[in-house]
């Protein structure tokens, strides 16, 4: 689950300023770009947290399934990604967290010090939902992406199944915007 992450230069000196980037950062274009370097400027003064606690306080992005509205934190550095929604006793329905990675590759997550049960949707660029992981808490089972994917967005166990969310699925939002 943990890659090594460079975040996009748009703008450069912003970024560093705000996060401390090294200059080898890569530079990304289009709209993932832009809304990508928005989160990180955009991220909470005080966002490191205990190892033992949730993160509760990543930035946020809306996205859609259809007509459903998912309020998604975003995993966006590779701590963030590492702790995931380890620690976390409850989530609200609509809530889940976006997994954001630099490229595209095969993603695995797994259930460490996780206490809900989730469903992993693997999703492509585009926003279609490659395949989807139900995955039980507090296990260190492997669930794969069946392709190359940039994010992962992890939901409440059986969320899309209620919904009739399937593999081949389309999500929207920022993330998803064509470049």
């Amino acid at each position: 689950m943990t890659a090594s992450r460079a975040l996009p230069a748009f703008p450069l000196a912003a970024l560093r300023a705000a996060t401390g980037v090294p200059s080898r950062a890569r530079r990304v274009v289009g709209a993932w770009g832009v809304w990508l370097a928005a989160c990180a400027l955009a991220a909470p003064a005080g966002f490191a947290q205990a190892q033992e606690g949730p993160q509760m306080n990543l930035r946020r992005v809306e996205l859609t399934a259809g007509m459903h509205r998912i309020d998604a934190q975003v995993a966006l550095t590779p701590q963030e990604r590492q702790k995931g929604l380890m620690y976390r006793k409850e989530m609200p329905a609509h809530e889940g967290m976006l997994f954001v990675f630099e490229q595209p590759s095969q993603q695995c997550f797994w259930m460490k010090n996780t206490l809900l049960p989730l469903t992993a949707a693997f999703i492509a660029d585009d926003g279609t939902i490659v395949n989807l992981e139900d995955m039980k808490p507090q296990t260190l089972d492997s669930h794969c992406s069946a392709k190359p994917v940039r994010y992962v967005l992890e939901m409440n166990q059986g969320w899309f199944a209620k919904k009739g969310i399937k593999a081949g699925a389309k999500l929207g939002g920022t993330p998803f915007a064509r470049q």
